[in-house]
């Protein structure tokens, strides 16, 4: 089955390696075309000084996360003879003790910034950066951005660092030479190069797709590790790698360099990144859908649902309308509105156009703050709680559980509540040991199904001693756990 995957989180073990041998005999085949220099082009440039100069930026990265609960998994149907060739030592599918991973990251700052990818360190207890010459730092978490994939580090006692700069990927063209330097399989230090093989793609790994295809060799380890155009200029994040195998096959992706440096700069004033949100689930619009609304043509998007609550469910927004614009430019597809919206300040107020049968409309609409957990897009939006700025904060981003989101997160029917999308780094929700994929049952005693609830019982309790009693579901059992409110959350 051919999939696309993030091809870092490298877990110990020896790779599997396989070569292919293709021969092909031609027989009056036509004349070789003439050097490409002759048709007036450029000869391939020698990268050399160039990785040279950049190579002491790109660092790998190694996290340690908390040792996975319950029995190894095994293969009982294997028999003793070739539990070898599958990873299989004995009954055991992996080794015991924390997980560890391996990743990349390259140098943006003389004062020791490391970005990387999110899914290199997430979960992770210990992360450490490995420079070129093998010095080993410990590093923390100044901040990360799920939605985009992209996590900022810091590392201290370290004077010599060298940096890299980003580039452009607005000026990328199809066709041009990129180099992608990083940790594959923890080798260290590893260079390959290849060409742009397209701009904007969206491979459906979240809502803010808007990847660099490239054909240069990119593997396990590779993600987080800069992908540089020829000048030695940063363009873009090594990501994912689409594959049947999970190995490299010449299709590899990173988030352009025009996404990861606005990312990366809220990360590092903030330690967090605010988009802007509508509260609309949206579909692109067809002739058969837009004739069926009554609508001349399938111009703009329709809104499938409105959040309650939400900033156009405030400004008067309905399942069943067209969006066409927003700040007076044209929306043609669920992702032109996504974008559109997300770059918007919050609370800022912005005009939206929108046909409602066969009239048109407009409304002002107040930009509300979006939840950086990624969620799916026929899933309600998670929801901070509470707003960042508005007293004391718990620190989790939650939906309320739909049949859809139950299905996926496998929570049985009989249970009831918030699903936990996200916890934030250094929070109260984080010190008390809640995780992603927590169900909140009930805080001080009020069941939880709308977000409101919970809302109600933070405000409650910080009025009193600031200790939110919760009940949870994880993992098929109930507790109860006190979150301490009462002090302000820590800086990173």
């Amino acid at each position: 089955m051919t999939s696309v995957t993030r091809p870092t989180r490298h877990r110990s073990g020896k790779p599997s390696l396989g070569v292919a041998l293709a021969v092909m005999l031609a027989v009056g085949l036509p004349a070789a075309p003439a050097p490409a220099q002759d048709a007036g082009f450029e000869t391939p440039q020698d990268f050399s000084l160039m990785v040279a100069e950049r190579l002491p930026s790109v660092v790998g990265i190694l996290s340690t996360g908390p040792t996975p609960e319950g029995p190894p998994a095994t293969i009982p149907q294997l028999p003793p003879e070739l539990r070898e060739f599958f990873g299989q030592p004995g009954p055991q599918m992996r080794p015991p003790g924390p997980m560890r991973s391996q990743g990349s990251g390259f140098i943006i700052s003389g004062d020791g910034l490391v970005v990387t990818n999110n899914h290199v360190i997430e979960g992770a207890q210990r992360i450490e950066v490995v420079l070129n010459d093998e010095r080993r730092f410990d590093a923390t978490l100044v901040g990360t951005d799920p939605a985009t994939d992209i996590a900022l580090l810091r590392i201290e006692g370290v004077e010599d660092l060298h940096a890299v700069s980003w580039g452009s990927s607005d000026d990328l063209t199809i066709g041009e030479w990129v180099v992608a330097i990083g940790n594959p399989f923890g080798l260290g230090g590893t260079v390959t190069a290849g060409i742009v093989s397209a701009r904007s793609r969206d491979i459906d790994a979240g809502p803010y797709d808007d990847f660099i295809q490239t054909d240069a060799a990119i593997n396990r380890g590779n993600s987080g590790g800069p992908l540089f155009d020829a000048t030695g200029d940063v363009v873009g994040v090594n990501t994912a790698i689409f594959s049947p195998t999970g190995g490299n096959v010449g299709i590899g992706f990173a988030v352009p360099s025009s996404v990861a440096e606005r990312v990366v700069t809220d990360l590092r004033e903030d330690g967090r990144v605010e988009r802007g949100w509508l509260g609309v689930q949206v579909q692109a619009l067809d002739e058969t859908l837009a004739g069926a609304l009554g609508l001349e043509d399938a111009r703009g998007v329709l809104i499938a649902d409105v959040v309650e609550d939400s900033p156009a469910a405030r400004a008067g927004l309905e399942p069943g309308d067209v969006i066409l614009e927003v700040s007076g430019s044209e929306v043609n597809t669920p992702r032109d509105l996504t974008f559109a919206i997300a770059d918007l300040p919050v609370g800022d107020e912005v005009d939206i156009s929108y046909m409602r049968a066969d009239e048109a409309n407009e409304v002002q609409v107040t930009i509300g703050l979006r939840s950086a957990a990624i969620i799916a897009e026929d899933i309600p939006p998670a929801t901070a709680i509470p707003d960042e700025d508005a007293g004391p904060r718990m620190g989790v981003s939650v939906t309320p559980l739909s049949g859809d989101l139950r299905e996926r997160a496998g929570i049985p029917n009989d249970v009831r509540g918030l699903l936990v999308q996200q916890v934030a780094p250094a929070s109260a929700a984080q010190a008390a040991g809640v995780r992603p994929g927590d169900v909140l049952v009930s805080a001080e005693g009020a069941q939880l199904g709308r977000v409101q609830t919970l809302r109600d019982a933070i405000e409650a309790v910080s009025e009193e001693d600031g200790l939110l009693l919760v009940r949870i579901f994880r993992n098929g059992t109930y507790g109860f756990i006190t979150v301490d409110l009462s002090e302000p959350p820590a800086e990173n």
